[in-house]
């Protein structure tokens, strides 16, 4: 199952090496005003960034564009009003955005089937709308491929009042679950069927859209009733694949302009370690949200879905992203201790998402970026004097006049820059690691836990086999007088391995009519 107008693996193109240089930001309100202005300069911004974004042939077919805001409860209260459709009061109800096939048959049988697992997992749907577009602006191929599109709306169980950590979890459990089935299951067009976003705090309008298509594709976003405190935008450029409606930004929590280029690794220890997952949090309900991380999806996608467990597992977003992008910690001589005792501590969870990136991340409740270790993506911001902020790979995403701007500034390599819409402020990178550095006693997890090799207790030496058996061992494993010459000779005496740029005239193993090493063969 792949994505609709995405080829399969063929000759030397594979989708698997997804990769992305786009723009990104966002715009917030520092005390958490929520307007339409703030909708609409998101809008403007992602508009501005369109040099950042790609298209083919087709002016008017784009790699895609998106924008991530908070859920509109009045635009949504008196939209579904008219449908017959009552929603709870704000918070208490989740809204998502569902890409589903062109067939209607085949979308109602989707439908249906997350109808069930949402009663399953103990909460109510309330319906269905349908979200109104603007086709007529869409290139052929972008619309050759264009899904439907319809918003679900989700009452929150009573027992999970009050706990709006748990209902996103909840809601995460039936996304996953859905995926899950639809996967298993191969129902009608499957590859259609993907949720942008799920969720009682943010709402992902995005598409195979241009940055400039956006606006009028999506005739929500200019309802004045649309309001939000935050607005993410990305104009993507998809470097080295071909865009799809469902690879468009942003994603459930992030977007990103970069590379992951450590992709295969992460994926791989992901999948080695779901075995040993546990969460008093999730409890029975963990089985549902494997394998966590969905390979079809692009290096950011893949990165989202590590995002999303960290945080849905009980982390703040600050937290995870310190442990998915951490600084260049290793022999930082001037590294507060405990901050580097907490990067040490995590890099045995998990390996660095590492690669050229500029990241900005959300979890609804704060709004943040941050920068690789190495800095090769920029991203700068601006601070005006009445509480706007404006994060962007570039400056000039948005006019502000001089005599508004408090400061500017551009983030550092591995650093972080967070909105914390909770306290209405900027927390300095310092301020913020060395907090979270503070929550566990880290240092003294790894004093006693981690056992150093240079601390290992040695073991016995076996006795050296004589010339003759050592002769014999060496035939057996394929050694030549060549290896031991120019390899093993330099390894043993200078603890190095030999370099040589002469290449090699010895034919390929399975060419080969002399005996070789298994190893070879690879």
């Amino acid at each position: 199952m792949r994505d609709p107008g995405l080829p399969a693996a063929q000759g030397l193109y594979d989708p698997a090496n997804e990769h992305d240089s786009c723009g990104v930001g966002f715009i917030v309100n520092l005390k958490g005003q929520r307007s339409h202005q703030i909708v609409l300069d998101g809008l403007t911004a992602l508009e501005n960034l369109n040099h950042r974004g790609a298209s083919g042939s087709e002016v008017n077919t784009g790699d895609g564009a998106g924008l991530l805001i908070q859920l509109p409860h009045e635009f949504f209260r008196r939209e579904c009003a008219q449908l017959g459709i009552r929603l709870p009061e704000a918070g208490h109800y989740g809204v998502g955005f569902f890409f589903g096939s062109p067939d209607a048959r085949a979308t109602y049988q989707a439908q249906a089937l997350f109808t069930a697992i949402v009663e399953e997992e103990g909460q109510h749907l309330l319906g269905w709308r349908d979200v109104p577009r603007n086709s007529s602006m869409v290139g052929k191929s972008a619309a050759d491929v264009e899904p439907s599109m319809h918003h679900v709306f989700i009452a929150r169980d009573h027992e999970l009042d009050g706990d709006d950590d748990a209902f996103e979890r909840k809601l995460y459990i039936i996304r996953k679950r859905f995926e899950r089935a639809v996967s298993r299951w191969g129902l009608r067009d499957s590859a259609y069927f993907y949720f942008p976003s799920l969720s009682c705090r943010t709402l992902v309008y995005k598409g195979m859209l241009t940055a400039t298509q956006l606006r009028d594709y999506y005739t929500d976003l200019s309802d004045g009733r649309m309001i939000s405190a935050y607005a993410m935008f990305h104009s993507r450029f998809s470097t080295n694949t071909f865009p799809s409606w469902k690879l468009a930004h942003p994603y459930r929590m992030i977007s990103h302009n970069g590379e992951i280029n450590t992709k295969q690794g992460n994926l791989n220890w992901m999948a080695a370690r779901e075995a040993l997952f546990d969460s008093p949090l999730f409890g029975n309900d963990l089985p549902k949200i494997l394998p966590v991380i969905d390979e079809r999806g692009s290096d950011t996608a893949c990165l989202d879905n590590a995002l999303e467990l960290l945080v849905r597992g009980g982390r703040s977003v600050a937290h995870a992203m310190m442990m998915l992008i951490p600084e260049a910690w290793q022999g930082h001589e001037s590294m507060p201790a405990e901050k580097k005792a907490f990067y040490e501590y995590h890099s045995c969870l998990m390996e660095p998402w590492d690669g050229p990136a500029s990241v900005a991340f959300t979890d609804g409740k704060d709004i943040g970026a941050v920068l690789d270790r190495n800095g090769l993506r920029p991203s700068r911001y601006i601070v005006t004097k009445d509480d706007l902020v404006i994060m962007a790979s570039e400056v000039g995403v948005l006019p502000v006049e001089p005599e508004r701007v408090l400061y500017k500034g551009r983030l550092q390599p591995g650093k972080m820059f967070l909105v914390s819409l909770q306290e209405g402020r900027i927390i300095d990178d310092a301020e913020l690691k060395a907090n979270l550095a503070a929550e566990r006693p880290y240092a003294a997890w790894l004093t006693q836990n981690l056992l150093p090799l240079d601390d290992a207790p040695e073991g016995e030496i076996p006795p050296s086999p004589s010339a003759e058996q050592l002769l014999e061992l060496q035939m057996a494993f394929g050694f030549t007088l060549e290896d031991q010459k120019y390899i093993l000779n330099p390894m043993t005496a200078n603890s190095e391995e030999a370099l040589g740029s002469m290449g090699t005239d010895t034919p390929l193993a399975v060419l080969s009519d002399r005996a070789q090493p298994i190893y070879n063969y690879f």
